[in-house]
């Protein structure tokens, strides 16, 4: 037994290096049990003569200590010679009644003299005659090491003979040792920590778990928590103090990630009356962890830490674990379980971080005026609370069709956003007021966004629109040269009244036909099965154009139409759109556009709106289709199209909008075709309109559509909030 305390000394302090404590594994042997003074188990003989470093002494029972240690009265006769040994400082702290300095210091000088036997009275032990080593002593007892050192010094050189005690020195270098590593840590000199603990590694052991914390927290704070958790993980393995284990966790709990923190729990033990050692911390433990989780919405946290908090929510008095709750549920996207739990804090304690989240719940809810009553009255407690307040803002009077707002929410809402000078609500101020058309007021509020954010083209889009509902041409056109080249919408705005207002010149009074139609019902909307597109009809071509087409090399061969005769030319353009050459067909009917009949010419308009509506120019068949009046039927069937190419134009320009007041327009004109049903579906969907969509969709795949089919799966996997019950 005496050789292998030894060796295990001989080992520590060879493998407990500063490389050791940078590089490799932080304390691998098991130091339990060296020693049995008082029945509790010892560490190194290194760290044995040194446990009792800052311990606090108990009533001195020399006596009964000694006695414990002693051999029998034939083992003493039997052995060898005792070997001259320093006792003083046995005495010294007998002397002091400190049993635990005492117990250490027998078993250092039993390390170090395998056959020395300890006195079975210290105090019999003769009282040191050196009264100035005396006073060492006693300085050092006191903690006044520099005192200590100075009193060395000064004996050293009035006695150049003289030399300290070898216990002396060492017990003193390694109170120093502990002073500088405590006193850096404070200062938050953390390499400093690691690097006396590396020097000195006999501070490592159970009788110095203080110190182990410090070197563990130092390790945590320089970004190594494993090597903190090797730390940690050393008390719990080998130390067997149960207020000490405790404050361990407790510590590692405040430094080291939950995964790792998962690992030092595994080592919790049984108390003998069959209770978990850490159940008294098990709560707080549970909040830790379920508040790192709001923190980390990828960290998946033990469901019986959630429970646990749930538990305490219920039944506790106090909105914090209901706020835990709460932020927890709605990083992960659970707005459910979020809202009630931030509804429960808020009705328990309407703080900030409660009216917050839970404006946060509604808002997802698609319920922002609750959300701005919440967080009114928080709005300026953190940029979070206010950056919340105006999503709530901004989502209210972006609601379609318009709420009906109070005068006073109205004006409370349009003080904050001035004081904030927050461009996206001032914006969305503008949209509101335009749906109530009042475009005085929303030219004023986009301007006000636009002086606040330059770059807002939305805002700069609103803007125009608004000048051009007040007629201020001028002012339109100002706005395109400003945003010419950085937003094509707002280059050719107008477009949308030009071609409805250009088509309708030319159109049969549709309007009379439109008054005497049957007004759709409300309630359930009624999809209709798209009605056939008239195919185009060829007009009728005379015998002297079809010979002049067929006289020539057909309209196979490219050749000038401008020289032909402008019934040939039509014979020629719709020979070219029959070989799908729409550009060519289009020249050719320009030509024919020339003629004196008027039939000829109808006829032309009709064939090159068609021909640029195949060739994908949209805004060029609007034209030709007002070179010649045409039959309402070529009108419906030419606008219808025109439209409906409008439309999925400005989808797949994700103007999404505009893709919307196109299909308005065609509705007026056309029955619904299902096709241009799901795109105005896909169009709501994209401007966050889940309930207008989800109707669409739903009324779509009743009939069995399987583009709806899809649509409506699409807006349930894209919505990240509640689905609309409406």
């Amino acid at each position: 037994m005496k050789s292998s305390i030894v060796a295990i000394a001989a080992v520590m302090t060879t493998a407990i290096g500063v490389a050791g404590l940078t590089d490799g594994g932080f304390l691998r042997q098991d130091n339990r049990k060296l020693g049995s003074l008082t029945g509790e188990s010892q560490d190194t003989p290194a760290a044995a003569g040194l446990a009792g470093e800052g311990a606090r002494g108990a009533p001195p029972q020399f006596t009964e200590v000694a006695q414990a240690d002693r051999p029998s009265d034939e083992a003493r006769s039997a052995s060898k010679p005792q070997p001259v040994v320093d006792e003083s400082a046995l005495r010294y702290f007998a002397a002091k009644g400190d049993t635990a300095r005492l117990q250490a210091e027998i078993s250092r000088l039993r390390s170090l003299y395998p056959d020395w036997v300890p006195p079975a009275d210290p105090l019999a032990v003769p009282r040191n005659t050196d009264v100035a080593l005396e006073t060492m002593w006693r300085l050092y007892s006191e903690g006044r090491y520099a005192e200590v050192r100075k009193a060395i010094a000064e004996r050293q050189a009035k006695e150049a003979a003289w030399q300290p005690p070898s216990d002396l020195l060492e017990r003193l270098n390694v109170a120093e040792a502990r002073a500088r590593l405590v006193n850096a840590s404070e200062l938050k000199q953390y390499e400093t920590v690691i690097s006396a603990a590396a020097s000195t590694p006999s501070l490592l052991t159970c009788s110095e778990v203080d110190v182990l914390w410090h070197v563990a927290n130092a390790f945590a704070q320089t970004k190594r928590p494993e090597r903190a958790r090797d730390a940690y993980l050393y008390v719990l393995k080998n130390c067997e103090n149960p207020p000490e284990r405790l404050a361990t966790v407790q510590k590692a709990a405040a430094v080291l990630p939950y995964a790792t923190l998962q690992d030092l729990l595994s080592y919790e033990r049984t108390t003998p009356e069959g209770v978990p050692e850490f159940e008294s911390i098990r709560d707080d433990l549970a909040r830790r962890f379920v508040a790192e989780g709001d923190g980390d919405k990828t960290l998946a946290v033990d469901p019986k830490y959630v429970q646990r908090v749930e538990k305490l929510a219920e039944t506790g008095g106090t909105a914090s674990d209901a706020l835990l709750l709460g932020w927890y549920q709605l990083r992960r996207d659970n707005m459910s379980a979020a809202e009630q739990w931030f509804q429960r804090a808020h009705d328990r304690e309407d703080s900030a971080s409660a009216a917050q989240g839970l404006a946060l719940t509604l808002i997802a809810r698609k319920a922002p005026a609750e959300a701005e009553g919440v967080l009114y009255r928080w709005r300026d407690s953190s940029p979070d609370a206010l950056a919340t307040y105006f999503a709530a803002t901004a989502n209210l009077l972006a609601i379609d069709p318009p709420l009906a707002l109070d005068a006073a929410v109205l004006a409370r809402i349009a003080a904050e956003t001035t004081k904030a000078r927050e461009p996206a609500t001032a914006q969305q101020f503008g949209w509101y007021a335009r749906a109530l058309n009042q475009p005085a007021t929303a030219a004023q509020w986009f301007a006000t966004a636009l002086r606040w954010k330059p770059d807002d083209e939305p805002s700069a889009y609103g803007l125009a629109l608004s000048r051009d509902q007040l007629g201020d041409k001028d002012g339109v056109v100002e706005i395109q040269r400003l945003w010419s080249g950085r937003s094509e919408r707002i280059a050719r705005l107008g477009e949308v009244k030009e071609l409805v207002d250009d088509v309708n010149r030319v159109q049969q009074p549709i309007a009379e036909a439109q008054r005497t139609r049957p007004q759709a019902t409300t309630g359930t909307a009624v999809v209709t099965e798209p009605a056939e597109q008239p195919v185009a009809q060829r007009p009728r071509v005379t015998g002297s154009a079809q010979k002049a087409v067929r006289t020539g090399a057909g309209c196979r061969t490219t050749i000038n139409p401008a020289g032909m005769a402008p019934q040939a030319a039509l014979a020629r353009g719709w020979c070219l759109m029959d070989l799908n050459r729409p550009l060519e067909a289009a020249e050719a009917f320009e030509v024919a556009l020339q003629a004196q009949a008027s039939q000829i010419r109808e006829d032309a308009a009709y064939g090159q709106s068609l021909a640029y509506l195949r060739a994908g120019l949209t805004n060029k068949a609007a034209v030709a289709a007002t070179k010649s009046t045409q039959s309402r039927g070529r009108v419906d069937e030419l606008q219808t199209a025109i439209l409906a190419d409008r439309a999925i134009a400005a989808f797949n320009a994700k103007r999404y909008r505009e893709a919307i007041l196109f299909l308005d327009q065609l509705g007026q004109i056309s029955t619904r075709r299902q096709d241009l049903m799901v795109l105005r579906g896909y169009a709501y969907m994209n401007l966050k309109y889940h309930a207008e969509a989800r109707r669409i969709f739903e009324a779509l795949a009743a009939t069995g559509n399987r583009d709806a089919m899809q649509g409506l799966a699409a807006v349930e996997s894209s919505q990240e909030i509640w689905p609309n019950k409406n």
